[in-house]
């Protein structure tokens, strides 16, 4: 899918790990996707003023306060696996039936933050998820409250559950589906890779930024099961193939910037000569 003015600029920035962008090179990425540079400066200028993103110095921007712990946990993925440890057979739950719903912004964060740590409604507002990431609870309520639960949200462990609920709870995650999304985007980044030396750099960004952004995505949004509730094996083959193509990707997108460059140069040095 077209990026968005604001989703490629945003993107772009989660990808420079805390580097900035220049206005520059964010018009050159936006002319890949058939972005107009007025479009581009205009989201800037939107971005900056919304707290998004802040000035790094002159015409560069870089992730602001507002956007700083989403980008936090987007990061994470690159250390997704390192997270999981043993099951126990234990959930995490979390009851949510006295936050209220009126206030449609928390409430937005909210369902985001359960999300992205894979939690799902039971019944009666109440979510679960295995117990099987982080340290301890502390750092996963932590995380969920960073991502924007209400830190007064309860936050527990929940075991001893019978049999029939055993069997609901399991189905509350769509074990076939997820595992056929890694087999798809393994396979589809895998060919990309395998072809990528041969297109054209645009289009080989364009694709890279497409085909990576989907993938990324799904391992931010995995609900990292335990086995058996899934088959880990093909989980962590999907996460090395997207390692691979995130190093390949980023080599092309270097290279583009440095395509970039003697444009800037000049226009400065133009610039200083008109001065």
């Amino acid at each position: 899918m077209k990026p968005t003015a604001k989703s490629l600029v945003l993107d772009l920035l989660l990808a420079a790990d805390g580097g900035s962008l220049s206005a520059h090179e964010a018009v050159r990425c936006g002319a890949l996707f058939d972005i107009t540079a007025n479009n581009v400066r205009v989201t800037l200028v939107r971005l900056g003023s919304e707290g998004l993103i802040e000035a790094a110095g002159r015409g560069s921007y870089r992730l602001g306060p507002a956007a700083q712990d989403l980008a936090g946990e987007v990061a994470t993925w690159r250390s997704a696996e390192q997270r999981v440890r043993r099951w126990n057979g234990g959930y995490i739950a979390v009851h949510c039936a006295g936050l209220g719903r009126s206030d449609r912004a928390a409430l937005k964060r909210r369902q985001r933050a359960l999300q992205m740590l894979g939690f799902r409604e039971y019944e009666g507002a109440l979510y679960l998820r295995p117990d099987n990431i982080e340290r301890d609870l502390d750092a996963v309520r932590q995380r969920l409250v960073t991502l924007g639960l209400e830190p007064h949200a309860p936050v527990f462990l929940a075991s001893a559950f019978g049999p029939r609920q055993l069997t609901q709870i399991e189905r509350l995650w769509d074990r076939k589906a997820l595992e056929a999304s890694y087999h798809k985007l393994q396979k589809r980044l895998h060919d990309w890779i395998e072809r990528s030396d041969g297109l054209d750099r645009d289009i080989a960004a364009r694709e890279a930024f497409l085909i990576g952004g989907a993938a990324i995505r799904q391992l931010v949004f995995d609900p990292l099961l335990p086995a058996p509730m899934i088959d880990v094996d093909a989980r962590q083959a999907f996460v090395e193939t997207v390692h691979r193509f995130d190093a390949c990707g980023r080599k092309i997108w270097a290279q583009l910037y440095r395509s970039a460059l003697p444009t800037t140069v000049s226009s400065k040095a133009k610039r200083a000569r008109r001065a």
